[in-house]
């Protein structure tokens, strides 16, 4: 086949994949991947196929609430796994009918979402989008303590499988389908069919379509735009809840633990492929996986993780080959507000004894309360003083490619855990502590870079979707040592360090110096990062990227640059935890552990390295000093409470706290700082260059909408 024709080739699939047609390019592919490689009997993959009619359910959820609010909910299975678990434990403890739970279940679930919008989503209205979707991270581990405590309010101990609501089953291919899985084949396409008709026939759909595309036109119109959002998270909620609701009678739903993250996975696996917009690619994409999933699951060669691999494949597949849409969706996801980030000491207090005093006074009492920190800890205290200084490092990295390169990363603890098992492999094998933990850095550079490049393609948030897959990936696959004998055991040997200083696992205080050590030399790195040109330009591409690309910035080299920097500092911070654990063990690098560490990055304050240090030790003590039920709840209502009341958070609080006492200073000596007046000015972005400047005053050029993009197409 010549060059030319090839091309033609590729032309005429990428028409057929934006066309009306374009939801038989996603399910045609998995469906000929599963019968060439995946070989299944037909009841394997018709089981799969309800699956994937789940997924689906959650998947269209995440895309209904993007096209109202233009965001990505990461608690949209929380918002049905709440009532779920309430019309679960009516059904099996108090022993209600089944259609009853049902009911009680779907009024529940609309209760919930339109509670949510209203108390929370409705209070970030002004807010930057991205803003938004950290909050409902927040709203899902709010949500999952929730589910949590629900079972202690009944006072029951049960299980979770819902009994079949009539005794009708039949078998196909080697399978038997069950009443639940009857149900299934009835209920997922009335939905869709339902969520199709009132898009696109209904009033209120219709409303719901054109205020998703220009909110501020329908409201100038008269169109009750909060009420049509409330009535979105309402059936968004719906839907979810059918999805939890009928895997509960499937495989049961896990309560007195969190939610299963790879379900919300895959369902955002299939919404990347919809763009978070086409409906109908969404669900035939979603279907699609899970007839892979199945058809691995049956395969004499199978291990529970390879679905894992599958889904985190099928996220890079649809970063790379679908295309970027150009409709305001897409466009306004992206923004991002100022973060609050500690300016310099003012010019004119900086020679001042007092000033000076509070300076180098408190350098030397944190470096005393550092260096005595082993007189008066216990070893159990000193170990948890030690991984809060290393999620100081990893939250120091969030703070490069969140805080100031403006992309969200839900899978943070996977780049530790690469760094973790390459170090400890390089140590297990007799390498020097600083060179295994210089190579485990550098894995971690060129994984962040694999997984954020194919994010750049795409505006938005789809960064977050391809490293929450990769953490999902990372703690399953990659970090199992059936799979990679080379990794490290769970018990590993003592290393040495430059060759002299031995490294004893039986005392925590060697490694907690050398973290310490360690974060002093990451936060040098960062710090010297913000102040050069490329830390303002990454600023300049997070505040308005079409104007810091009209200046000549190369926006992807610079965000490369951050992925890379980011992954490194993770990495490094894994190969010395390792060491503090004494082996590898898969668990702390979960999925679950990523989204804690985002969260107490945005509780301590993006912009802030204090702040990040101060949320890392809010979110690790609770952790450690609460109940596993209460630990969600507590790290959930901070996240919330910090981004409704001050979304500076900690190192916000901090920098107001120090300009307050700066101004008190002034007054007191008859001092005039004009930087302490008014609105807050950042002395050390004062040679920022032209590029940057324009980024803040040129305004946002018109949205550019795809008509493609701005109709429902569920058909």
């Amino acid at each position: 086949m010549t060059v030319t024709s090839a091309r033609g080739v590729l032309t005429r699939v990428g028409d057929l994949a934006s066309g009306p047609f374009e939801w038989v390019v996603p399910l045609g592919a998995m469906l000929l991947i599963q019968q060439l490689f995946l070989p299944a009997t037909l009841g394997v993959v018709i089981d799969g196929a309800l699956y994937g009619g789940r997924i689906a359910l959650i998947a269209l959820g995440i895309a209904l609430v993007y096209r109202a609010n233009r965001i990505v909910n990461f608690a949209q299975g929380d918002l049905g796994g709440l009532p779920a678990v309430l019309a679960v434990m009516l059904v099996i403890g108090w022993h209600w009918n089944y259609w009853i739970g049902l009911v009680v279940g779907l009024g529940a679930a609309v209760l919930l979402g339109g509670l949510v919008e209203t108390l929370i989503v409705r209070r970030f209205e002004h807010a930057p989008r991205l803003v938004l979707t950290v909050a409902t991270i927040g709203l899902a581990q709010l949500l999952t303590g929730a589910a949590f405590l629900l079972p202690q309010a009944f006072g029951e101990d049960f299980g979770s499988k819902l009994p079949q609501p009539f005794g009708t089953d039949f078998t196909l291919g080697g399978t038997t389908f069950r009443a639940h899985d009857i149900l299934t084949i009835v209920i997922v396409p009335l939905a869709l069919v339902g969520l199709a008709l009132f898009l696109q026939r209904s009033t209120v759909g219709i409303a719901i379509i054109g205020a998703a595309e220009r909110p501020d036109r329908a409201a100038g119109l008269g169109i009750p735009v909060k009420r049509l959002h409330t009535v979105v998270w309402a059936v968004a909620g719906v839907l979810a809840f059918l999805a939890m609701y009928l895997r509960a009678g499937v495989v049961g739903l896990p309560i007195g633990q969190a939610l299963p993250i790879d379900f919300l996975v895959q369902a955002l696996a299939a919404a990347v492929f919809g763009r978070f917009t086409r409906f109908t690619t969404i669900g035939a994409a979603a279907i699609g996986i899970g007839i892979l999933d199945r058809a691995i699951t049956f395969q004499p060669w199978n291990r529970p993780a390879y679905s894992h691999v599958v889904v985190f494949v099928v996220v890079l597949v649809g970063l790379l080959l679908v295309r970027r849409s150009r409709g305001r969706v897409d466009a306004d996801a992206s923004t991002w507000q100022a973060t609050e980030e500690m300016r310099p000491t003012p010019r004119e207090l900086a020679h001042l004894p007092e000033v000076q005093l509070a300076r180098f006074g408190g350098w030397i009492l944190a470096a005393a309360a550092v260096l005595t920190l082993p007189m008066w800890l216990s070893n159990s205290q000193m170990s948890l003083a030690t991984i809060v200084v290393l999620l100081g490092i990893v939250a120091a990295s969030l703070v490069v490619l969140t805080g100031w390169g403006g992309q969200v990363s839900l899978g943070q603890m996977a780049f530790v855990g690469v760094g973790a098992g390459i170090g400890g492999a390089l140590t297990e094998r007799g390498w020097d502590l600083a060179v295994s933990m210089l190579v485990a850095g550098l894995a971690g550079a060129v994984a962040a870079v694999v997984v954020g490049y194919p994010a750049l393609r795409r505006r938005g948030l789809t960064l977050a979707v391809s490293t929450l897959a990769f953490a999902l990936l990372t703690a399953e696959y990659l970090l199992d040592r059936r799979n990679f004998d080379w990794l490290p055991r769970s018990s590993i040997g003592e290393p040495t360090l430059f060759g002299s200083i031995h490294i004893d696992h039986e005392s925590p205080d060697p490694v907690f110096y050398v973290a310490v050590a360690t974060l002093l030399l990451a936060l040098a790195m960062v710090t010297g990062l913000r102040h050069s040109r490329t830390g303002r330009v990454l600023i300049a591409i997070r505040e308005n990227e079409r104007a810091a690309q009209s200046y000549g910035i190369n926006v992807i080299r610079t965000q490369l640059a951050a992925f890379a920097l980011s992954g490194f500092l993770a990495a490094l911070a894994g190969s010395l935890y390792v060491q503090q654990a004494g082996g590898l063990t898969p668990n702390p690098f979960a999925p679950e552990r990523s989204l804690q560490l985002f969260t107490m990055v945005v509780i301590g304050g993006l912009g802030s390295l204090p702040g990040a240090l101060l949320g890392a030790t809010y979110v690790r003590g609770a952790e450690f000093f609460l109940p596993s039920e209460w630990k969600y709840v507590a790290s959930g209502v901070g996240l919330l409470a910090i981004l409704m009341v001050f979304p500076g958070g900690f190192g916000g609080l901090l920098a107001l706290g120090r300009d307050t006492w700066f101004r008190w200073v002034a007054r007191r000596r008859g001092i005039v700082v004009p930087s302490l007046m008014g609105e807050r000015v950042d002395d050390s972005d004062a040679a920022v260059p032209h590029a940057a400047e324009a980024v803040v005053d040129e305004p946002e050029p018109p949205p550019v909408v795809d008509g493609s993009d701005s109709e429902p197409v569920l058909t």
